[in-house]
C-alpha cells in the first residue's frame, strides 16, 4: 500500500515567497498608479445649491478649466435641498475613487449642529481638496424701505420688531448667521425667511416680498447698479472690492462685526491621497488663471486655495465655530 501524501506535506513552490516580496514592495505604489490613471471617465461636481447664485457660479467657472486639465469632462449637477445635506449624502455614497466631488460653503460646517442627526459624519466621511474662494456678504433693502444706512435699519427694526422680513439663500447657511449675529449684535429682532438659493432669495426682495436679503455681493450688484436694491453694509471687515461706496457693519457703528463666506470643494474620504492631490493642484492651477480671477473679482469674491491638509483644518476650525453660534441661538434645520 502506497503512504498516502497530505497536501500540507508538500513542499510550497518557491514562487511564493518571491510574488509575496513583490506584492509587498509593489503596494505602496498602488495609490500612485491609480493616480496615473485618473480621471478614466467623465467627473461629477455636485452643486447643493440651485442654478444662478454663487455656489453654482464658482462650481461652473472651475469645472471649464478643470476639465480641459484632466482630460475629462467635468459634469456640474445641481442637487438642491435639506440645507445642502441631499448633495453631501450623495457624494457619501460615491464609489472612493475621486471622480465625484462637491463644492461646499457654510452650511457644511453649519449642518453638525444643526441637525439632530445626520446621514453621514462631517468629520470622517469627506476628505478637503481646497477652498475655492472667499467673499463679504451684503445688506440689500428693497428701496421702498426707509432706510439707507445700518442706523436707519436698526432704528426701524426697533420701532417695528419683527415685521422687517430678511431673505437668505439657505436655512442655515452663511447669509443665515451673519444676519442672526448682526440682529444679536443690534440688539434687533426680524424675521428670517429661507430660500433655496441666491436667485430665488433676491427675487423675493426684487418683487416686495421680503424687506431684505443677506447675501453674497453677486446677488446684488447687477440691482445696486440699476436702482432695484439698495446696498446698506457690508459684513466684512472690508469693503468688496466691486462696490467700494459700501460701508461695512463695522465702520457703520459696530466695530469688530466680521461675517464673511466662502466656497470650497470635498470628495468622500477613501479616495487615495495622489488622487485628492491631483485634484487639489489642477484645481489650485484653475484658481490662478487670469480669466478665472477676473471673473470672481467681477462677482466679489476673492480667489484663496489651500493644499488638502490646510482645507481640513479650516473645516474642523469653522465647525467648531458655526456649532458655538448655532447652539449659542438655538437655531435647528429639523
Amino acid at each position: 500500500m502506497h503512504a498516502r501524501t497530505r497536501t500540507t506535506d508538500l513542499p510550497r513552490p518557491a514562487v511564493t515567497a518571491a510574488a509575496l516580496a513583490i506584492s509587498v514592495l509593489a503596494a505602496p505604489f498602488a495609490p500612485a498608479v491609480l493616480a496615473q490613471d485618473f480621471p478614466s471617465k467623465p467627473l461629477r461636481f455636485l452643486v447643493p445649491f440651485p442654478p444662478g447664485g454663487t455656489g453654482d457660479t464658482v462650481g461652473r467657472v472651475i469645472a471649464q478649466p478643470l476639465s480641459k486639465a484632466l482630460g475629462q469632462q467635468v459634469v456640474v449637477e445641481n442637487r438642491t435641498g435639506a440645507n445642502t445635506v441631499i448633495a453631501t449624502e450623495l457624494l457619501m455614497r460615491s464609489p472612493p475613487d475621486g471622480h465625484t466631488f462637491n463644492v461646499i460653503a457654510t452650511s457644511f460646517t453649519v449642518n453638525p449642529a444643526a441637525y439632530s442627526k445626520l446621514p453621514y459624519d462631517s468629520a470622517k466621511d469627506f476628505a478637503g481638496i481646497t477652498r475655492l474662494v472667499h467673499n463679504p456678504l451684503i445688506i440689500c433693502v428693497n428701496p421702498a424701505l426707509p432706510v439707507k444706512t445700518v442706523k436707519e435699519l436698526v432704528a426701524l427694526a426697533q420701532k417695528r420688531p419683527d415685521e422687517l422680513t430678511w431673505g437668505v439663500s439657505s436655512a442655515l447657511g452663511g447669509g443665515r448667521i451673519a444676519g442672526e449675529l448682526f440682529s444679536m449684535t443690534a440688539k434687533i429682532r426680524m424675521t428670517n425667511v429661507a430660500y433655496g438659493g441666491g436667485a430665488p432669495a433676491t427675487s423675493s426682495v426684487l418683487g416686495g416680498h421680503t424687506s431684505m436679503l443677506i447675501g453674497n455681493v453677486l446677488d446684488c450688484s447687477p440691482y445696486v447698479a440699476n436702482g432695484r436694491m439698495r446696498p446698506i453694509a457690508v459684513t466684512s471687515l472690508q469693503r468688496a472690492d466691486t462696490l467700494k461706496q459700501v460701508p461695512t457693519i463695522a465702520e457703520s457703528g459696530y466695530p469688530g462685526f466680521d461675517a464673511t463666506n466662502w466656497f470650497g470643494a470635498v470628495t468622500r474620504a477613501g479616495v487615495p491621497k495622489p488622487v485628492v492631490d491631483r485634484l487639489n493642484a489642477e484645481m489650485l492651477r484653475a484658481l490662478k488663471l487670469p480669466e478665472v480671477i477676473d471673473t470672481f473679482a467681477k462677482l466679489g469674491l476673492t480667489t484663496g486655495g489651500m493644499a488638502p491638509t490646510e482645507f481640513d483644518n479650516f473645516l474642523r476650525v469653522e465647525t467648531d465655530r458655526a456649532g458655538k453660534i448655532v447652539r449659542a441661538l438655538g437655531l435647528k434645520a429639523d
